[in-house]
């Protein structure tokens, strides 16, 4: 009788390439999410340049100003009469910051009247956004 031989014993091996392309596929995912995660509820406009140092807020509320002295809330579209009464149920305590997205060629007028309605709505603390060099 013939007995059958054990098998060889093997050693494990770890296979670097699928790791690899795992590793590339999350790396690819969470570069796609953060680009995502930028909320600025403002319209395009062309912002002045500056120097600011980048602040980040918890829930910001955005004025914008456009060129043809069009103001938004939040992509809401509003006049100077309307602009305190949209404005003060989304400011939730007076330490809400309100960012100033004004357009370059915006009358300078209209952008100190929007903020001047804003502070009668309740704004206390205003961010202004530009564009780094």
């Amino acid at each position: 009788m013939k007995l059958r031989k054990t098998r060889a014993v093997r050693k494990g091996r770890i296979e670097i390439i699928p790791m690899i392309d795992v590793m590339f596929f999350l790396l690819a995912t969470f570069m796609l999410s953060s680009l995502s995660l930028q909320n600025l509820d403002s319209l395009q406009v062309n912002l002045p340049q500056g120097a600011a140092e980048k602040l980040s807020t918890k829930a910001p509320v955005t004025l914008t100003l456009t060129n043809d002295s069009q103001i938004f809330i939040n992509r809401i579209p509003v006049t100077l009469e309307t602009l305190a009464d949209t404005l003060k149920p989304l400011l939730k305590d007076s330490e809400q910051k309100l960012i100033v997205s004004a357009d370059n060629d915006a009358p300078q007028g209209i952008v100190v009247q929007a903020m001047l309605r804003a502070r009668t709505a309740g704004a206390q603390h205003f961010l202004i956004a530009v564009k780094h060099k």
